[in-house]
């Protein structure tokens, strides 16, 4: 349903010409309406806080949304930008997933280990993944404080967007990672609001400049104020000096 067909002013024509419009067109439109949806939502607590006061963002989630099948309000509680890279939560992911006829399920979790299997929709083969704390200790990834706190969260989540990628990589094609995912990519400093990027941090330093050494200055001795004298003083001239011509008006 577009928003034509919501307006009850709207006329025929003004339907005729959204139905002839381009595909890209068509999404033109919807932009400018989910920017106006967003200039009303940016002054309220229900987008996350990272969003508010940010219509253009908010446009931009509930048009990702729109793509994956997600409404407006759904976008804004599933999506997520990480290092300028939007994710998905991912027990969104396994909702999407599961909305399009797959089925994806948990065998086993504990703690040290997570069995997550998944199906494709139509299809006799099972896919199945584990993740387990050997495989997250290879990747650097159990010092970080989610994976201390909660460490059977963090691998369900891994389990999950990995087996939701091998059988439904065509209804992710637009959100590929799991926000759990792109998380463990960064690392915290002291504010939380803050995420810095992994490594460590190179901060330039300029050495002092030296400074100018101040010109020496030689002092006049007598000889040569004797002759910067000579060289100013008045030059005299007689009446027989031939080069002395006096004009009398």
């Amino acid at each position: 349903m577009t928003e034509l067909d919501t307006r009850p002013e709207s006329t025929l024509a003004e339907r005729q010409q959204y139905d002839h419009l381009s595909k890209l067109g068509k999404w033109a439109m919807d932009a400018q309406q989910a920017n106006v949806v967003a200039q009303s939502l940016a002054r309220t607590k229900f987008v996350p806080e990272a969003m508010q006061g940010k219509p253009a963002e908010i446009t931009a989630a509930i048009l990702t949304g729109q793509e994956i099948g997600l409404e407006p309000m759904s976008a804004l509680r599933s999506l997520d930008i990480i290092q300028g890279t939007p994710a998905m939560r991912a027990h969104a992911l396994r909702g999407l997933v599961q909305s399009r006829g797959h089925e994806v399920w948990i065998e086993d979790s504990s703690d040290t280990r997570v069995v997550a299997k998944g199906r494709r929709n139509g299809s006799d083969v099972i896919q199945t993944v584990v993740w387990d704390m050997d495989r997250a200790k290879k990747m650097e990834l159990t010092g970080k404080p989610n994976w201390r706190k909660m460490p059977q969260h963090m691998l369900i989540a891994r389990a999950t967007a990995e087996v939701c990628r091998l059988i439904a990589s065509d209804v992710l094609l637009g959100m590929p990672y799991a926000t759990e995912e792109l998380d463990d990519e960064v690392t915290v400093d002291e504010s939380p609001a803050v995420r810095q990027p992994k490594g460590p941090r190179r901060t330039a330093q300029r050495k002092p400049l030296a400074a100018a050494p101040a010109p020496e200055l030689e002092e006049p001795t007598g000889e040569d104020s004797a002759e910067d004298a000579d060289s100013v003083a008045p030059v005299e001239r007689s009446s027989d000096d031939p080069s002395f011509d006096l004009h009398v008006a």
